[in-house]
């Protein structure tokens, strides 16, 4: 995989409160990215990016608050590129029907949570995702949330079925399953090279 010039001076953040926050840095590394954990305030001063991974939505409301995450990364997220997996494509939503969970409203949805079924219900699958690769990504689908009420201003890049599993608006990509735990670091790669570098 191409290692670009311009990712030299680029460094991803990941928000390292919960989830497989460790599985994105990897990913990043895999392209050559420096990535940075993001634990309070002054990180986000520091990255041209931000990633929000998977873990629990309910939990990872209440770790950004108390952290004094959550404010700072709601004004960041006026310009930054983010790209939310799972949980985090909730908190990036519009706000859903739950009060323990507070969403960033950055891209034009409702999230559904545990659409998919329990954890013991998760699965894998192949998508085919042809605006951005030319191989089909094996996506791992873990307590997976459903999109609903999905705006016109929102791009569909994969489904699964008939629901899209990955998604975009403007510098916002999200994905309904877990990137970060194959060993394809193509999605990410996208991010960087179509939102993050053309955002600059």
């Amino acid at each position: 995989m191409d290692v670009r010039p311009e990712y030299d001076d680029l460094t991803i953040g990941v928000v390292a409160l919960q989830g497989s926050f460790a599985k994105h840095a990897f990913s990043m590394g895999k392209l050559g990215i420096k990535s940075r954990a993001v634990r309070e305030p002054e990180d986000l001063k520091l990255i041209d990016a931000l990633i929000l991974p998977g873990g629990e939505s309910t939990t990872m409301t209440l770790l950004l608050e108390e952290e004094g995450l959550w404010e700072p990364m709601n004004e960041v997220l006026e310009t930054m590129p983010v790209f939310g997996t799972c949980a985090g494509a909730i908190l990036l939503g519009q706000q859903i029907d739950d009060e323990r969970v507070r969403c960033f409203n950055k891209i034009d949805y409702i999230a559904e949570r545990n659409a998919y079924g329990r954890q013991i219900e998760s699965f894998k699958t192949s998508l085919i995702i042809p605006t951005m690769l030319d191989h089909d990504f094996h996506a791992i689908f873990i307590r997976a949330p459903k999109f609903r009420e999905i705006k016109p201003s929102v791009q569909s890049l994969a489904v699964f079925g008939a629901d899209p599993v990955l998604m975009r608006q403007d510098n916002v990509l999200v994905a309904s399953f877990h990137p970060e735990l194959t060993e394809d670091p193509g999605i990410h790669k996208y991010f960087v090279d179509e939102i993050v570098l053309n955002s600059r």
